[in-house]
């Protein structure tokens, strides 16, 4: 008779079985074929960059409310008392005073007088203001930020990035005061060095910013301008 094997140790059994766990799941599930290499994932840093060569990320447009409410108000009223006046009229009473004296008005005063051109200087800015409004997307206080496909859009508020910006300056040693202010072309970052030296303390601030300004994804990451004074008292 041949003796029986040894009985594995004790302490191999519990890491054989976690070793043969995923074997086993990958056996139970059903192979299919797998996409090619090249339609693989992109990492991050590259799908970025992939994007920002595709298509170009731009601010929202606002929806205008308070301009819209203001002129349909305008329109709305003068609409209801022209059409209230005239059907008095066709109900057989007087025009009303106010329409009487603004058709003599229009029908005696010539056109170089300066009523007439203030009123028309008036109506002209108002159209060029309203077209500005129409071309132009407003809201000036956010920035677009990066997204990975077209259709999906994302912005930060100028504020909020400030205060990000300015939590990271303060990390920076030396620093015992920063105040940041963010534009759409420029970073304005201003600082007081307690100790350090001030150009180092610069350097510094610019490279924490730079990474910090990085980070947030904009699609058009300003330019950063930093400034630092000396604060020995």
């Amino acid at each position: 008779m041949t003796p029986d094997p040894d009985p594995p140790a004790r302490g191999s059994t519990p890491s054989a079985r976690r070793a043969t766990v995923p074997m086993t799941k990958e056996l139970e599930e059903p192979t299919e074929p797998g996409p090619p290499e090249h339609d693989a994932p992109l990492p991050p840093e590259l799908a970025a960059g992939e994007h920002d060569r595709r298509h170009r990320t731009h601010r929202p447009w606002s929806a205008r409310r308070i301009p819209a409410a203001l002129v349909a108000s305008v329109i709305l009223v003068a609409a209801v008392a022209a059409l209230f006046d005239v059907v008095a009229v066709r109900a057989g009473r007087p025009a009303a005073a106010w329409r009487r004296h603004l058709a003599d008005e229009l029908a005696t005063r010539p056109l170089d007088d300066v009523w007439v051109l203030t009123g028309a200087a008036v109506a002209a800015a108002l159209g060029i203001w309203l077209i500005v409004l129409a071309l132009t997307p407003g809201l000036r206080h956010w920035l677009p930020l990066r997204s990975p496909a077209p259709g999906l859009r994302a912005s930060l508020d100028r504020d909020g990035a400030a205060d990000l910006l300015r939590d990271a300056a303060m990390r920076v040693p030396g620093v015992s005061r920063a105040r940041v202010r963010v534009r759409r072309h420029r970073i304005k970052a201003r600082a007081d060095v307690r100790f350090r030296d001030p150009q180092q303390v610069k350097d510094d601030l610019t490279a924490v910013l730079g990474e910090e300004r990085d980070q947030l994804v904009l699609a058009r990451p300003p330019r950063i301008v930093v400034r630092v004074r000396q604060r020995t008292g």
